[in-house]
């Protein structure tokens, strides 16, 4: 049996709007693009809070659809 492994690539954006659901709009640095990005498990079971205006860590999905929140700077 062989394992698939999938690529998980990190990138800082800074959050442009909230939306319900803890949803986020995050635009990625050095990109116009605005991805929809959700808060990780850690940090919805800690509470942390993230507002407009944040620089947060990503981890990108490889087929290009949400992000997830994984780190406030």
């Amino acid at each position: 049996m062989d394992i698939k492994e999938k690529k998980i690539t990190s990138a800082y954006g800074v959050v442009v709007e909230a939306l319900p659901d803890t949803l986020f709009k995050v635009q990625i640095e050095g990109q116009d693009n605005v991805v929809l990005a959700y808060l990780a498990g850690k940090m919805r079971m800690h509470r942390i809070r993230v507002l407009i205006g944040d620089k947060v860590t990503l981890d990108l999905d490889p087929y290009g659809g949400r992000a997830r929140i994984t780190k406030r700077l």
